[in-house]
């Protein structure tokens, strides 16, 4: 991440649009730059410590553009996983990114809500609402199907990526 930094401030064009420095990543995340002087494009991954998704290892593509902060990240999951919250081409619901954004958001809110979103998939505002009514109607049988589903295996014949570290 270092010579990203460095790019960053190496680019006085963009100053003020992020400051990779403030990201405060626990233990359970980490930022891949594939261009090291490409900071607007990176992908961050998460590896759950606990919940439903625990042992998994989900990786996400940030693409940030020339009118952050007012514009949010573009934000997919690079892997197909079963999340009402995810569909089955990466895109991903929360409320941040879309309508509840604001320039006084950073980097952190948005990785700390990808995160909260593997403690706490929410059912009332899905993406894959099979995933969704799955959660909703049968828990346990939801936690199943994640469990299968993390392994590789299919769910309502959807296969999905093994993602389990």
């Amino acid at each position: 991440m270092h010579s990203a930094i460095s790019a960053y401030k190496t680019q006085p064009d963009r100053i003020g649009l992020i400051d990779l420095s403030e990201l405060s990543l626990g233990s359970t995340m980490k930022t891949e730059f594939p261009n090291p002087d490409d900071i607007l494009n990176f992908n961050l991954t998460i590896e759950p410590d606990e919940g439903m998704y625990k042992g998994g290892c989900f990786s996400f593509s940030f693409a940030i553009n020339q009118n952050f902060p007012h514009d949010p990240p573009k934000v997919k999951c690079k892997e197909k996983i079963y999340h009402p919250n995810i569909d089955l081409e990466g895109n991903v619901c929360l409320n941040i990114l879309r309508e509840d954004w604001k320039p006084v958001l950073n980097l952190n809110a948005v990785i700390v809500g990808l995160q909260f979103l593997f403690l706490e998939p929410n059912a009332s505002d899905p993406l894959n609402k099979d995933a969704a009514e799955d959660l909703k109607n049968n828990r346990e049988g939801f936690k199943r199907n994640v469990r299968a589903s993390m392994a590789g295996g299919a769910v309502r014949g959807e296969s999905f990526d093994r993602v389990l570290k």
